[in-house]
């Protein structure tokens, strides 16, 4: 039996999946690591700390594995970052991560471009991009990118550390149009961005598509071919399937996505344009706090999930006029901004802990709703659910009734993963679909009572 390998390199831990050619999973593991925070707002992790998890992570899955050929290997990664690797691929500092501000005043080189090449960008300006944490390196570390060859994404730097002997300057669309150095109606680098970067173009690493082969490197005592990869929100689309409409991806954040939008300029966009893992862009709106909140919320009322998700079944809408701001950490602009922080209002005497659980689960669907807006009402089809938080029927039903459309639930087991060894299987040859479990459709209902949710919600963000 063929296996095929995808590791999907998250923010607080690797999981690793092996798929048979008939897309189930065969056999899975995940490691988790910490994110070093050596400063205030700074976000860092050593590239041998996701080296280590890789191995540990395979090794966790060489028993459930035996002697079964590996056809090859793929990788998923977190978005954005920087890390600095000299010519054979081995990192000169720790890999900078998409939560790290450190670069906020560096966003001032990107607002200052002229606005043609500030349009062509076509994305939000983030601290935690590629392109103002080399800036800021440029500014801080000079010595540092003096000695670097190229600068690569976080799945790139694994990927460079585990195949050795070959040019490790090698990325691809998906992670390069999310460095705030991507032309993207151009479809290629920035001269403009690059040069408000401050660094040398020679930095930017080649583009390729995500299932080139770039290598072999040795996976449990074979060599194995290993594919360039993509980044994990693009590897997720692709696994599920979604080639048009919404898919809500639900997890310690929340992704709205639109597939198979047009790149197109935009100046101040509140919406970001990243390309997929194939040869389409996607337009998307991120929450940071989705599940997130949700945890810290169980954990302030003392909820397990079953109690938690029960205040749907025990409570009315709009928890008896309570509402709540899920935005703990703030976010990225759009739907909220840096400085919005989360919290209940309209508290009574008369207020429950259950109603408190009940707003925070409308929070942060209200939430989604005001993403979804801010793509445009689309095709009107069912809304694809994904991920874990997801799962449970009620919030299936409670995001029908507040985003006032059909949604229905995939589930795909890693599925950024899956996405990572389906790109593996297409590098040499084979053919592979990943699983997918469909749930029902779930109609939207109490169309009144939602309206009511929705604009209380929207009025407490005024």
């Amino acid at each position: 039996m063929t296996l095929v390998l995808g590791a999907d390199l998250g923010t607080s831990g690797l999981k690793l999946a092996a798929f048979d050619l008939g897309g189930s999973v065969v056999a899975e593991s995940e490691v988790a690591y910490a994110v070093e925070r050596p400063r205030p707002g700074w976000a860092q992790t050593e590239v041998a700390v996701w080296r280590r998890a890789l191995d540990d992570a395979l090794a966790a899955v060489a028993g459930a594995l035996g002697d079964r050929p590996v056809a090859a290997l793929g990788f998923s990664g977190q978005m954005h970052g920087a890390v600095l690797v000299d010519r054979s691929g081995a990192a000169l500092a720790p890999a900078l991560l998409w939560p790290d501000q450190r670069a906020a005043g560096e966003l001032s080189r990107w607002r200052g471009l002229p606005g043609a090449d500030r349009a062509a960008l076509a994305n939000p300006l983030a601290a935690g991009m590629t392109g103002p944490l080399l800036a800021w390196l440029g500014e801080h570390q000079p010595e540092l990118v003096a000695r670097a060859a190229t600068v690569l994404l976080p799945k790139d730097a694994v990927r460079a550390a585990l195949v050795l002997g070959t040019d490790p300057a090698v990325t691809d669309r998906s992670d390069a149009s999310a460095t705030l150095l991507w032309d993207v109606p151009g479809n290629r680098w920035s001269t403009a961005a690059t040069a408000a970067a401050g660094v040398d173009p020679g930095l930017l690493p080649a583009v390729l598509p995500g299932w080139t082969v770039v290598g072999e490197a040795p996976v449990l005592g074979r060599d194995v071919p290993v594919v360039v990869g993509g980044a994990d929100t693009p590897l997720a689309l692709l696994a599920a399937g979604t080639r048009t409409g919404v898919q809500v991806n639900l997890g310690s954040g929340a992704q709205v996505i639109r597939p198979g939008v047009d790149p197109q300029p935009a100046t101040d966009p509140v919406v970001h344009c990243y390309a997929d893992a194939v040869d389409g862009w996607y337009g998307m709106a991120a929450l940071q706090n989705a599940g997130t909140a949700w945890a810290w919320v169980q954990q302030v009322l003392g909820l397990d999930w079953p109690e938690f998700a029960a205040s749907l079944t025990t409570t009315r809408p709009g928890a008896g006029g309570v509402v709540f701001c899920p935005f703990l950490t703030g976010e990225r602009g759009g739907v909220a901004g840096p400085a919005d922080r989360g919290g209940w209002t309209g508290l009574s005497a008369d207020t429950t802990r259950a109603d408190l659980a009940r707003a925070a689960l409308e929070g942060v669907a209200c939430a989604v709703a005001a993403a979804l807006d801010l793509l445009g009402p689309g095709d009107g089809g069912p809304v694809v659910l994904t991920g874990g938080g997801a799962r449970d029927a009620g919030v299936q039903q409670l995001l029908a009734d507040v985003l006032a459309r059909p949604v229905q639930h995939v589930q795909v087991r890693s599925a950024s993963a899956a996405g990572a060894a389906l790109l593996a299987a297409r590098g040499v040859g084979l053919d592979l679909v990943p699983v997918r479990s469909a749930g029902p459709v779930v109609e939207p209902g109490r169309a009144a009572e939602s309206r009511v949710v929705r604009e209380r919600w929207a009025a407490a963000r005024a």
